[in-house]
């Protein structure tokens, strides 16, 4: 089969692989959209002094909430933490809000696999996305290389390879390494998206989630390729 065919076929069996680069070009493309309308955007921005006054008020249960929110948005397909970054970066700035993110996504990939670790297939079935679980058991194995791994966490949803990798038991230790060090790069981005957002500064909305999508899309093209060479 030629290569162009062969990946092509690929792509169309692993069709919710490609949801992380559609949703991060999406949320792109919807904050450039209402930064550049001023009306929407001010009256938006109306709304994060008065939630600013509350999270100060109670600073420990603001950053459990950040934090726990986060998680869940790495454990569920439904839940995305792009709501709250804004709000996070407005409170705590940036390097803070990096931080919180980053911290709930892996502690929310570490939940997943644990519970798919000890309590199997019925979890996995109900709380990650079936047919994309099922398309890549066949492909990932305890035996994977990091890189593999690393690759795998790069390409797809973040609910995916933590309730997959506990699942065939892969090694923790190195399946939290390949978890902190995927998840960093898109942490980074979906802060200065949410800096991005709170400054009007449209272009730069742009060029993150053209960057996102390229580092998805390249880890994506690269996973398939992998998988078609039958290397994991």
């Amino acid at each position: 089969m030629a290569p162009g065919i062969e990946q092509l076929t690929l792509a169309g069996r692993f069709p919710s692989a490609k949801r992380r680069v559609f949703v991060f070009g999406l949320l792109a493309a919807g904050l450039a959209l209402v930064a550049s309308l001023e009306g929407l955007h001010s009256w938006l921005m109306g709304f994060l002094p008065t939630a600013e006054t509350i999270i100060r008020g109670r600073p420990v249960l603001g950053v459990l909430l950040f934090v726990v929110f986060a998680a869940l948005s790495a454990m569920l397909a439904f839940v995305s933490s792009a709501v709250i970054v804004p709000l996070g970066v407005y409170v705590w700035g940036k390097t803070t809000s990096l931080l919180l993110l980053w911290m709930g996504w892996i502690l929310g990939g570490i939940c997943a696999y644990t519970l798919s670790r000890y309590l199997g297939r019925p979890v996995v079935k109900a709380l990650s996305p079936g047919s994309a679980f099922e398309r890549y058991e066949n492909f990932v194995s305890h035996r994977a290389a990091f890189g593999l791994v690393l690759l795998f966490q790069l390409a797809l949803p973040s609910e995916v390879p933590g309730y997959l990798l506990g699942f065939v038991r892969y090694h923790f230790w190195k399946y939290l390494g390949a978890l902190a060090l995927a998840e960093l790069p898109y942490a980074v981005a979906t802060i200065y998206l949410g800096a991005s957002f709170l400054e009007r500064q449209v272009y730069l909305l742009v060029g993150v989630g053209l960057a996102v999508a390229i580092l998805s899309g390249w880890s994506l093209y690269t996973l398939h390729r992998r998988i078609s060479e039958k290397q994991i």
